[in-house]
């Protein structure tokens, strides 16, 4: 057994349909901590880096556009990320398969996700599959300062000329 950091994602479709609590409480059940949490405007740019390993898939547009948000007219994702023993496999566990149809129906995506007539697959959320998929998902999604634990080495880097959103005083 070994501490794991993994990424939880709720999809466009979770949150519009005001799964966010449930989903949340369901997580629970894996008995992790979460390290970092946010609400993410999702760029095609992003969205397309996380998929960038199903870019040559017959789907993988329309897999872009159901997460940035077109599908369901919301550009909004909740971006989770849980620390614990096992992580990994007690967070796909509580989820479920990738599949809807294949997913028990206890877990997140068997309870909640569907397959759509067009045949795509609003499975609700996102979970990495593995060490290496969650360290470059999480790195991807979450700057260093986002996460309340050191997980990753990080390095101090000055940038110049670098302009910064502030709140108005």
């Amino acid at each position: 057994m070994s501490k794991e950091t993994t990424l939880v994602l709720v999809k466009p479709d979770g949150l519009v349909k005001s799964l966010t609590g449930n989903i949340i409480s369901r997580l629970s059940e894996a008995k992790l901590v979460i390290i970092g949490a946010k609400v993410v405007k999702v760029s095609r740019d992003l969205a397309e880096k996380h998929y960038s390993h199903l870019k040559d898939k017959p789907f993988f547009n329309e897999l872009i556009d159901y997460l940035i948000g077109k599908i369901h007219d919301t550009t909004r994702v909740l971006a989770l990320v849980y620390q614990g023993e096992n992580a990994i496999q007690k967070i796909r566990d509580v989820v479920g398969a990738t599949n809807p149809e294949e997913a028990n129906p206890v877990t997140i995506r068997g309870a909640y996700g569907r397959i759509t007539t067009s045949g795509v697959f609003e499975n609700v959320v996102h979970a990495s599959s593995s060490l290496e998929d969650s360290e470059k998902e999480i790195k991807l999604w979450f700057e260093p300062h986002e996460i309340v634990e050191e997980i990753y080495p990080t390095e101090d880097v000055i940038e110049e000329n670098v302009m910064t959103r502030k709140w108005k005083k």
